[in-house]
């Protein structure tokens, strides 16, 4: 095998059929049958060697798309591939109509720690695998030491306590799994960080919070929502960058994927990429400077670059749209603004300008043609297909 496809799905909120996923939320038989029936099409379509998957509240729904995608795969190489009774059986044409199944696919589902009774679930993710995995999956929610960030007070005050925040879960759970490519073991990360929805405190005895009643609209305390948020989902990068520089000081090849609800250039995408190397550290001060010429020799700078580029994961998306000259990718869509908050990192091991590089990325797709805000009468909101693009990266072993 030389060639695989990554992928990562959005799915929005798949569940069986009468369960109430959030308050007064929940699928018809109906409408449970279609969306199945969407994504079964949609995996087809994709026909990805592996796949991330995010808000996926049960795993017996999941399996069940899964199940109907490979039937349609048989019932798809059955109308499309002939028999090796057929003299025209070898041509390269019906190789590219056959789809695999995923019928001997592994599947492995992360729940939410926090996923509560009718109307108070919460999703978790999932990874499906052709390929298999190397070793048990690994799930990370609840932190064993809590991620305690302080702040230090700005210069020239007086107060010694500038506060901290404290992390103890992460709102949904990362799914590390290890994944056999040819001679190759790819540790791959599959995320959903807290969303940009306003986090709102709800005084004790009170139904809602005073933010939620939008009759009684207060732009400042929805706005200290939304910090509550971001806070939350820089903190959730930081654990998940923790995580890819241990598994990248092993020297492990690396892919992160998944919904980081902030595109490419947000703070919290950046943390999880890691820093872009300065242009020229010799031409900076040095940590340590006692006077204007203490800086970096051309050696630290080699070697500072060096160690910022090892660690650094790289946007496939990006990647293919410098080598396309593609101008937009985008997998989300709300009140006319267009952007990619589905993502696919790939480390050094697969970057371009690496010599040491273990594949090369040929290709990037995306399937967005069912995207809308809901803006226009003629494009309605649907919530029976996703409210995400679907990525998936074409990449090809060396050697």
């Amino acid at each position: 095998m030389s060639e695989f496809t990554i992928a990562s799905f959005n799915v929005k909120n798949l569940i069986g059929a009468d369960k109430e996923y959030y308050q007064f939320q929940s699928y018809t038989p109906e409408e449970y049958a279609w969306k199945k029936d969407w994504m079964a099409d949609q995996l087809l379509t994709l026909d990805a060697d592996v796949v991330g998957f995010q808000e996926i509240f049960e795993e017996d729904a999941l399996r069940d798309v899964v199940a109907e995608t490979s039937r349609r795969a048989h019932a798809l190489n059955d109308a499309t591939v002939p028999d090796h009774s057929k003299r025209y059986h070898r041509k390269v044409i019906f190789k590219k109509l056959a789809v695999d199944p995923y019928d001997t696919a592994m599947l492995a589902f992360a729940p939410n720690v926090a996923d509560g009774g009718p109307g108070e679930r919460r999703p978790g993710v999932a990874v499906l695998s052709r390929l298999g995995f190397v070793g048990e999956p690994e799930v990370i929610q609840d932190l064993d030491t809590p991620v305690t960030i302080p702040f230090q007070p700005l210069r020239g005050s007086d107060d010694a306590d500038a506060g901290s925040y404290t992390l103890r879960r992460l709102s949904r759970p990362v799914l590390k799994v290890r994944i056999p490519v040819g001679n190759q073991v790819v540790t791959l990360f599959n995320c959903h960080l807290k969303s940009k929805l306003g986090e709102f405190i709800r005084p004790d005895g009170a139904t809602f919070a005073p933010e939620e009643d939008l009759t009684k609209y207060d732009p400042v305390g929805r706005a200290l929502g939304s910090l509550r948020a971001a806070v939350r989902r820089m903190a959730e990068a930081w654990v998940l960058r923790d995580l890819i520089v241990a598994e990248l000081r092993r020297g492990n090849p690396v892919v992160t994927l998944g919904d980081f609800n902030d595109g490419e250039h947000a703070v919290s995408s950046e943390i999880i990429s890691g820093e872009v190397p300065f242009k020229n550290y010799a031409w900076m001060l040095r940590h340590d400077a006692k006077k204007y010429g203490d800086r970096y020799s051309n050696d630290e700078s080699k070697a500072i670059t060096a160690a910022v580029e090892t660690m650094r994961l790289h946007s496939a998306e990006k990647l293919f749209v410098r080598k396309s000259l593609r101008d937009m990718v985008y997998t989300s869509a709300f009140g006319g603004v267009f952007e990619s908050i589905d993502q696919i990192l790939l480390s050094r091991h697969f970057h371009p300008e690496n010599e040491d590089r273990i594949a090369d990325m040929d290709y990037f797709s995306v399937l967005n043609d069912h995207i809308t805000d809901g803006s226009h009468p003629e494009a309605p909101y649907n919530k029976l297909a996703s409210d995400h693009g679907q990525i998936m990266a074409h990449l090809r072993l060396r050697g």
